[in-house]
């Protein structure tokens, strides 16, 4: 087979210049111009088509039926699912789109309206908690709009739940059964609502997502679009997830979903293939009729939802603001389950008589979009793939790319490093190195495992609600998985430094000893995240600065809050001093007036305020705390801050 040789020089001046070419794209490029993203994504789509092509014809052995060129073409195969993925958003992602402007002026048509129409608010639970609902239902309730009616629909039929709608003025509904778990339960309340309020318009929260005083009035206008059926808002979180908890990069590393919703989906929406999520949506109620309901026979109802309505020449329509705040997955095992249920959902839909595979009333281009989401999930099999590579060539001497290390520097390195720099540009450091591969390999084996089964058997498996609200105030260690990565650590460093001492010229131990450190650091921060550190918060902070005073006997203090949460506030005095400690008085908040409260800490001139609320000065706080959010997590990354944590938990603890 003909291969071409670069010698060093030519290899140093290749990739010297296709990363000096990408760090001036990143600098000088601009993510809002369509110009800016085509060149970009086309300077990473050729150099990827480079490699593909050069590991097609030049890397891979005669095919026979033995391990070695099974695993070589099987490795290849999943690879190229990747990368064919990778090229497919970057054709996807030359486009963008922003409503907010739209909304504005939509928002402000409204409100000069007297004759606003009315949405039945759906509040989807199951087995979530007082302390999770609660401030769904109140934040629900508050929302600014005239014209609207909250419609608790509780699948385990609690007496308590019950009793606090009827305290808070909510409608309560539930049926006897949990039939097609939450699109059944959507259904009913469509049945039950169409015989009271039957409002044109529904919207969907889940149990844990508080939506923003302003939701309404952002999205009812942006139905004056006949061709909109559906509008979604992306979700955002008031909690770390694991990955970010776990790691310490709370404040600086966004979770894993911000670069889907923040940059993937206004991309599908400029294509009109945006889709529903399954929460903080509003749909016309005359559509899911049409449709026959929310569909039900997947664990995935919300996206097949959206393809239900494309079939009819309906699309959904992204806004991509901050207008609601939820609960993200707080353990590693039920983070690791809602991916492996949206992995099966997806691929339930492709294969359902009406989805966009087999179904008719689809466009090329809607079938394109969704394989390039099913693609997202049939490449997981490849991350568990790449950390087995190494290991089989230090025992069993298989190697996986049949070619030198100089040639993997002349086609392969350059490809990687456009890869790189244009995730990290196009999805605004969103996506990076380490944190992006750890999040994807904490799923991968659950999620190839439930691909392998949906092969077998894809449909007829239990809707699985995601656990929130458990007691996490525990070091919790995941053994079976932190004992599998440790293990992987162990072998890889083993089969290393074996294979230096025994025969340090052999072909091939260059470039899987680099491929190793590279492993060996993945393995490092994915057995951190199966030690999950304690949450000691009940409830969670959000900054908040204003000023306060602080009363304890006889004597009042001033001072500025910190953060403040529905159980206390943080507060700085200069009196901090002589305020006693554990006393109680009352807390001065402008917005609720004087809270009973306990002096529960104090450090310095900072003091912990513990509030002594009743039922309605909690709902005043909620109110005023999810009704529009400070950010407490994340929302934008600072990667070299998240680096130095992931440092910092790696060698401190």
């Amino acid at each position: 087979m003909y291969q071409l040789y670069f010698d060093n020089q030519t290899l140093l001046d290749i990739n010297f210049g296709t990363l000096l070419f990408v760090m001036l794209l990143g600098l000088l490029g601009d993510r809002r111009r369509m110009a800016d993203r085509v060149l970009y994504g086309s300077v990473a789509a050729l150099l990827l088509g480079n490699y593909l092509v050069w590991r097609a014809t030049q890397t891979l052995p005669d095919f026979t039926l033995t391990f070695p060129s099974v695993w070589a073409y099987a490795f290849f195969g999943f690879e190229a699912i990747t990368v064919a993925y990778t090229l497919l958003s970057a054709l996807i992602l030359v486009r963008t789109s922003n409503y907010t402007p739209r909304a504005d002026r939509a928002e402000a048509a409204l409100r000069r309206r007297n004759d606003l129409p009315a949405v039945d608010i759906f509040i989807a639970t199951y087995n979530e908690g007082l302390e999770i609902l609660e401030k769904t239902i109140v934040s629900a309730m508050a929302i600014d709009y005239p014209n609207f009616v909250v419609w608790v629909l509780d699948d385990t039929r609690r007496p308590w739940l019950k009793e606090f709608c009827e305290q808070v003025g909510a409608n309560y509904l539930t049926r006897p059964d949990n039939a097609h778990a939450k699109a059944g339960n959507l259904n009913n309340g469509l049945r039950q609502t169409a015989l009271q309020s039957n409002a044109p318009y529904i919207m969907v929260l889940d149990a844990d997502f508080a939506p923003h005083r302003n939701i309404l009035m952002r999205i009812v206008g942006l139905f004056d679009e006949p061709k909109v059926g559906l509008v979604q808002t992306p979700q955002f979180y008031y909690n770390a997830d694991p990955i970010q908890y776990n790691l310490r990069s709370t404040e600086c590393w966004v979770d894993d979903q911000r670069a889907f919703f923040d940059v993937v989906q206004p991309a599908k929406d400029a294509w009109g293939t945006a889709f529903c999520i399954g929460t903080s949506f509003v749909v016309r109620r005359d559509l899911v009729n049409l449709i026959g309901g929310f569909p039900t026979g997947t664990v995935t109802e919300d996206i097949h939802l959206t393809y239900r309505l494309l079939r009819h020449g309906y699309i959904t329509r992204w806004l991509n603001e901050r207008l609601s705040v939820g609960l993200s997955a707080e353990g590693l095992p039920e983070f690791i389950s809602q991916r492996s249920r949206w992995g099966l959902g997806t691929i339930q839909v492709a294969l359902t008589a009406d989805g966009p595979l087999r179904g008719k009333g689809y466009t090329f281009t809607q079938r394109l979009h969704y394989i390039h989401g099913m693609m997202l999930w049939l490449s997981r099999p490849f991350t568990l793939m790449l950390l087995a590579g190494p290991l089989l060539y230090w025992y069993f001497g298989t190697p996986t790319i049949y070619s030198s290390p100089t040639q993997f520097l002349a086609y392969g390195l350059p490809a990687l490093i456009a890869f790189w720099g244009y995730s990290i540009w196009i999805t605004g450091s969103r996506a990076l190195p380490i944190f992006t591969e750890v999040t994807q390999i904490a799923s991968a084996l659950t999620v190839t495992a439930t691909l392998a089964s949906a092969i077998v058997k894809p449909f007829g498996r239990p809707f699985k609600v995601t656990n929130k609200g458990l007691d996490r105030s525990r070091l919790i260690v995941h053994g079976k998985l932190a004992l599998f990565y440790i293990a992987l650590i162990v072998l890889s460093a083993t089969g290393l430094i074996r294979a230096f001492l025994s025969d340090p010229d052999a072909p091939g131990l260059v470039f899987n000893t680099v491929w190793t450190t590279v492993a060996l650091l993945l393995y490092l921060g994915s057995m951190l995240v199966c030690i999950e550190l304690p949450r000691p918060r009940r409830e969670e902070r959000f900054p908040y600065r204003a000023s306060v005073r602080v009363r304890v006997g006889n004597n009042e203090f001033a001072g500025i809050s910190t953060d403040l949460s529905c159980n206390g506030v943080g507060v700085r005095s200069t009196q901090a001093g002589v305020i006693p400690l554990h006393g109680h008085g009352a807390v001065w908040l402008a917005p609720i007036g004087w809270i009973p409260c306990r002096i529960a800490r104090r450090q310095g001139d900072l003091i912990g305020i513990e509030f002594k609320l009743d039922m309605t000065m909690r709902h005043k706080l909620i109110r005023l705390l999810f009704g529009a959010p400070p950010h407490n997590v994340a929302n934008t990354a600072r990667p070299r801050l998240a680096l130095s944590r992931l440092l910092r938990r790696t060698f401190y603890g």
